[in-house]
């Protein structure tokens, strides 16, 4: 039994840094185990910030640019972390930050590049864990559901929320998830109007009221009538619900208000819909920074009502469990096993994904 000593590296669509988890990842009697060891959260500075929210609207060569320069920074980041860690490293496994997801064009593009990032760090890296799935006529996302089938299988359902929310659950025997809609992506962009990074315990949320004319206009968005597979992000934030932001009159915490409504209420549809009409109480995992937001969590918990019992584990689990998921799936590609599920994605058959770089001198 081999033990891999994996950094898992995950952004995400909220901005609101850069994620490293170190995980020990290992495979007994045919069950894969993790424990994760250490942990950082990097804040971006303000023009990086600036830079990755913008980069969907860079040129070309200002793209390529960006592209090299983070994947750079990461590489600085893991470089201090490992010396600050003391331990071994086995191989570095990247998200990257996600600039283009337009799978029906057959466009995924992941900020990050992995040469840079190995050269720079020292280390193996494997990263772009999405490319490939899109070239199989996939969705390249959500790519979590792997690590919910392999890691997290006790629980019936298993909700991320991270900028956008996904939602993963078995079914006839297969592993389903797609991305049911909005998260934290709103919540951000109307506290960072009021100069705050967040709101913590989603205290300004509560203190809120509903506006139905609002939840009505979020509720009867499209997207949500799309069947899965299905898959979203930044782009049809900036154009279906930036405007209908910018054109409320209505304040700050009702805002907060409503969309956290909204999110639980299609959270509550896409989970009761498939709910196992056999289990009495089914258990549904929370994860991603919205878990951390009590007013969200208690919301989510009514709308479900009595059938389900929301689940939220402690705050390393909540806020690194993407970053564990990556660091998985580079050990899969490493074994060459399968680490994006058809059954997830839509493409034409599951994969073995990412590519693989070793550092350069000079």
């Amino acid at each position: 039994m081999s033990t891999y000593k994996v950094l898992g590296l995950m952004s995400g669509t909220s901005l609101d840094g850069l994620d490293i988890a170190y995980c020990h990842i290992w495979e007994k009697d045919g069950k894969w185990n993790f424990s994760i060891k250490e942990t950082a959260e990097i804040d971006y500075a303000d023009n990086m910030m600036e830079y990755l929210k913008n980069a969907i609207h860079l040129s070309e060569e200002d793209h390529a640019q960006l592209h090299k320069d983070y994947g750079i920074w990461l590489g600085q980041q893991c470089r201090l972390f490992i010396d600050e860690l003391g331990e071994e490293v086995d191989f570095i496994a990247s998200h990257g930050h996600t600039s283009h997801h337009r799978p029906e064009d057959g466009v995924t593009f992941q900020l990050g590049d992995g040469q840079f990032l190995a050269n720079i760090s020292g280390k193996q890296v494997v990263c772009d864990f999405r490319s490939k799935d899109v070239s199989l006529k996939g969705q390249g996302a959500p790519l979590v559901p792997i690590g919910d089938k392999l890691l997290f299988h006790e629980y019936d359902f298993c909700l991320n929320l991270g900028g956008i929310s996904n939602i993963s659950f078995e079914k006839d025997g297969e592993r389903i998830a797609y991305d049911i809609g909005l998260a934290n992506m709103p919540l951000n962009y109307i506290t960072h109007k009021m100069g705050l990074a967040y709101d913590e315990d989603g205290k300004l949320a509560r203190s809120g009221i509903l506006d139905a004319s609002l939840l009505q206009q979020l509720n009867n968005l499209e997207y949500y009538r799309l069947p899965y597979p299905k898959s979203t992000g930044y782009e049809w934030f900036t154009s279906k619900i930036i405007p209908l932001i910018e054109a409320s009159k209505i304040s700050n915490e009702d805002l907060l208000h409503t969309f956290i409504h909204h999110n639980c209420e299609q959270i509550a549809i896409a989970a009761q819909k498939h709910k196992n009409k056999g289990n009495s109480k089914s258990n549904l995992l929370a994860t991603g920074g919205g878990a951390l937001n009590k007013f969200f969590m208690d919301t989510l918990q009514d709308k479900l009502g009595s059938a389900f019992e929301v689940i939220v584990p402690d705050k390393t689990l909540i806020a690194y469990k993407e970053a564990l998921v990556f660091a998985l799936m580079g050990v899969l590609r490493l074994e060459g096993k399968t680490n994006v599920l058809k059954s997830v994605t839509g493409a034409i058959k599951d994969s073995c994904s990412g590519e693989v770089f070793f550092p350069k001198e000079g």
